[in-house]
């Protein structure tokens, strides 16, 4: 089954109240970071924290009686378990999740709480989706797609009807891409009226498997690697997805995560919005590259679901990747005054101290020294430089860790 942009319209017309149309919101700073006119979408006001609640909704209220009555199963590490999970709390249906066994406890947690039940089975999304169809194959359960169904499809792509009733005049769309499911969809909702838009997605580094698959005309299942962005870490891309995307879209570029990180600093930072790694591929491409001087452009930050202890490194390592913080371990002889003499020298560029470690036991440190980790607050980069020249040129043994 092919999906239209009427399509999309009625599953636009069948939202209700459920589904909110989120903002789209003009921001001064990435605008001037990147050389482009930046409206973000923020898609990760959606209840349940991300754009997927929009498909699982539109699918389950299309199901008749008869496929309702064994309940629905579907496969996610996260944002499409959530979605699936509180859409059928409200339909009253019975709803089993299959997760990745490493998937993050808060995701796990919210799903359980909207009242699914949950199963921890394989090390990532493709093997949860084999435990789903197995579940579904027994039980007669209805199997709600992740990406690749055409009432998913078409109710992801109210996103892109959205942006187009926001900001009629927009050149350019990123969006970030796993399955393929939000990019068809806007795909479709957009280029099928203003085939003059340019739309590009985002995928991570370490799991190129769309890009792969369009360079090679055919479905590509691939490795991958690792990535903080969980949500589009998928090795094989949808059937009905992978079709709409080769026929439409006009590029495909990679991001890493050093520039999903310093983007989800950024955005905490500047914008006070906390937007889970997947969310942030596409404005991340923008602040990295600054492919599109001058253009209207809108990232879809379409996810906001992170888990607390990694916001917590993406903090720290944001400030590293920023130059706001750094590392130092300096080796002192081990008599009074030494490190009175080195944070003499520190205070004198204005560098905080937040931390600091002594270390007397480690084989790297000689008898009659003591080894000192220090952790500093610096303005910016130019400023750790101008830090670490000070301390070369006063002849301090020390080593930059971050």
């Amino acid at each position: 089954m092919s999906v239209t942009h009427n399509d999309i319209v009625s599953a636009q017309k069948a939202q209700s109240d459920v589904i909110r149309k989120t903002s789209l919101i003009f921001s001064e700073t990435f605008s001037k970071i990147t050389g482009s006119t930046v409206y973000l979408k923020n898609e990760f006001e959606q209840k349940t924290g991300s754009f997927k609640l929009r498909g699982a909704f539109y699918k389950i209220k299309t199901l008749t009686e008869d496929e309702r009555k064994n309940g629905v199963v579907a496969a996610s590490a996260g944002n499409h378990a959530q979605g699936v999970a509180f859409a059928s709390a409200l339909e009253k249906i019975n709803c089993t999740i299959v997760m990745p066994k490493n998937a993050s406890p808060a995701k796990v947690a919210a799903t359980r709480g909207y009242g699914a039940t949950v199963i921890l089975e394989g090390r990532n999304y493709d093997e949860s989706w084999v435990k789903a169809q197995e579940i579904a194959n027994v039980s007669n359960a209805q199997i709600i797609h992740a990406f690749d169904d055409p009432q998913i499809i078409a109710a992801q792509g109210v996103i892109g009807l959205e942006i187009m009733e926001q900001l009629p005049d927009v050149d350019e769309i990123y969006v970030p891409i796993g399955g393929g499911g939000l990019a068809a969809g806007v795909l479709i909702a957009i280029k099928d009226k203003n085939p003059n838009v340019k739309i590009i997605g985002v995928e991570s580094k370490s799991f190129p498997s769309m890009k792969k698959s369009l360079e090679s005309g055919k479905l590509e299942t691939i490795d991958g690697g690792f990535t903080v962005a969980d949500g589009i870490s998928v090795r094989t891309p949808g059937k009905q997805t992978f079709e709409i995307i080769k026929d439409k879209i006009d590029e495909i570029v990679l991001v890493d995560d050093d520039e999903i990180i310093k983007t989800m600093f950024l955005l905490m930072e500047r914008s006070k919005s906390v937007v889970e790694p997947a969310g942030v591929a596409g404005l991340a491409y923008l602040i990295s590259k600054k492919p599109s001087p001058g253009k209207k452009v809108v990232p879809i930050l379409c996810g906001g679901n992170v888990d607390m202890y990694l916001l917590g490194q993406i903090v720290s390592k944001g400030l590293g990747t920023m130059g706001r913080m750094m590392k130092v371990f300096i080796l002192l002889k081990d008599k009074p005054g030494a490190l009175k003499e080195v944070v003499d020298e520190l205070a004198s560029l204005s560098a905080n101290i937040v931390e600091v470690v002594h270390d007397r036991l480690s084989s790297n440190v000689p008898a009659g020294t003591t080894g000192v980790t220090l952790s500093l607050e610096t303005e910016n980069q130019e400023h750790a430089e101008k830090l670490i020249e000070h301390l070369k040129n006063k002849q301090i043994d020390f080593k930059v860790l971050t």
